[in-house]
């Protein structure tokens, strides 16, 4: 089975609308899709959860931290109704909003103006997003592509870089818990941690209600797969997969092109089947 459970729509930082991402799911033969916008599930809104030409499950991406680190959780298979997950979603899009209003002010006083207001113009009335930001430089010149954004204002370590302000990641699991979801760690790999930093981030992490991490995200090396397969069982984690797709045109995070999980995993899938 083609299975991709995490992807995002235009309603957080992808380009394509929910329905548009449903298409191309469909032109790509994807068996299961879950959509997992930032701190979100308004997607869900749009989409006919029903539908017989894919199986779709319920999907989000909180933002959290860790020890001073940026980190995603995915929920998967929640019940979307649930008072816990309703509030935390309200909360994080507040959060978001104070976030995105920081990350305008800083950038103000680098020297570009209207950077929050530009930001809000290209997030189409969903949740504002880094990206946003970045596709703002550009328009004014600042800079010429995404990553030259990132690289100078908006990755790890730069003026945009604002992650206080999210809930806890204890009690973000607990609100994906409390809807009957599964948290997932997401992209373990794009922490840039040390090995027993990431253990160190597992074990917590299963500690606190975590049940499965991504042992693939997007595209990647057979020993890389190799690597966090190990990891995933050592924490005795179901393991999930997905492709972090945000957009077109980029190879490294192909919607439904994820390579297939390590035959020793456990995939996070059984869990609903």
């Amino acid at each position: 089975m083609n299975i991709d459970l995490h992807c995002h729509s235009n309603l957080s930082d992808g380009t394509l609308s929910p329905k548009e991402l449903i298409d191309l799911a469909v032109q790509r033969e994807v068996d299961v899709l879950a959509i997992t916008d930032h701190d979100s599930i308004a997607c869900y809104q749009e989409i006919d959860l029903l539908t017989d030409r894919i199986k779709i499950i319920t999907g989000i991406e909180f933002s959290t931290t860790w020890r001073n680190s940026g980190i995603h959780i995915v929920g998967l298979n929640m019940d979307l109704q649930n008072h816990d997950l309703l509030e935390g979603t309200r909360r994080q899009s507040a959060a978001r909003t104070e976030r995105a209003q920081k990350i305008g002010q800083k950038l103000q006083k680098l020297g570009f103006s209207d950077c929050f207001e530009g930001a809000q113009r290209h997030s189409g009335g969903g949740q504002i997003g880094r990206p946003h930001f970045a596709q703002h430089l550009i328009d004014i010149g600042a800079v010429s592509t995404m990553q030259q954004a990132f690289k100078r204002y908006l990755g790890a370590g730069k003026a945009g870089d604002i992650k206080e302000q999210w809930a806890d990641l204890g009690e973000v699991i607990s609100w994906i818990r409390g809807a009957g979801g599964i948290a997932v760690l997401a992209h373990p790999t794009k922490y840039n941690m040390t090995r027993t930093k990431l253990c160190a981030l597992l074990e917590e992490f299963a500690s606190l209600g975590g049940e499965a991490m991504e042992v693939i995200s997007g595209s990647q090396t057979a020993s890389v797969t190799q690597s966090m397969a190990r990891l995933c069982q050592q924490f005795n984690l179901l393991a999930s997969c997905g492709s972090d797709f945000h957009s077109l045109g980029q190879p490294w995070a192909a919607l439904g092109m994820a390579p297939k999980l390590p035959a020793n995993c456990v995939p996070v899938w059984t869990r609903w089947q």
